[in-house]
């Protein structure tokens, strides 16, 4: 049976999320058990049961919280961009990359958690499974904007479209996870990342017509 979700629900769940990406973040997967993210939220063990069947199923829904936030303020400043007239003329490829980069939402707790995420995925087969599946739609939506910029007419690319979704989503992870060891955060933390990008854009992108 569905139970219907109401805003103190609504609520419930995104404390709890919120205190498990701290403590994933603070102490790893493993080390933060239900009673701990229970505990860090003011919840009971009741009420994490009410909204999530296990830990793994919470993992999934932080990756695919963190996933769809990052994609929806990309598509925003996008859309921001067509509406403004950016995405005419002559646009710099790379500077445009980083202008949407730049209105990200990454920050260290966020790379600390999808770091814990994946080596879980990687040790757990039926959760590597799952997360697989998470990662593969986030790459078909990155396709998507990927493509729509380049039917725009402005640019035009060196390698196929889900290539370089590939590639741009490996070069903006692994930037992110080097900086954040270096003990970066905030916007030093973003600039790394879209500076990473820009880099990459330069060798796969091209002005239309090359």
């Amino acid at each position: 049976m569905t139970i219907p979700t109401t805003k103190r629900r609504e609520n419930t769940r995104a404390r709890l999320l919120d205190a498990a990406a701290q403590l994933f973040a603070e102490i790893g997967l493993e080390g933060a058990s239900v009673e701990a993210i229970c505990e860090r939220a003011g919840f009971t063990r009741g009420a994490f049961y009410s909204n999530f069947e296990s830990k793994d199923e919470l993992f999934l829904q932080l990756a695919s919280a963190v996933a769809e936030q990052r994609l929806a303020t990309v598509r925003s400043r996008i859309d921001d961009f067509v509406a403004s007239g950016v995405l005419a003329g002559d646009a710099d490829p790379i500077e445009l990359v980083q202008r949407i980069m730049d209105s990200g939402i990454d920050d260290r707790v966020g790379v600390l958690m999808m770091s814990e995420i994946r080596i879980h995925a990687l040790r757990d087969e039926s959760f590597g499974a799952a997360y697989r599946a998470q990662d593969e739609a986030m790459i078909a939506s990155i396709e998507e904007i990927i493509q729509g910029i380049v039917d725009s007419g402005l640019f035009t690319l060196r390698i196929g479209v889900p290539q370089a979704a590939q590639m741009l989503m490996v070069q903006w992870e692994g930037c992110m996870a080097r900086a954040a060891v270096s003990g970066y955060d905030g916007e030093r933390l973003h600039r790394a990342g879209a500076e990473a990008l820009g880099q990459l854009v330069e060798l796969i992108i091209a002005p239309a017509g090359r």
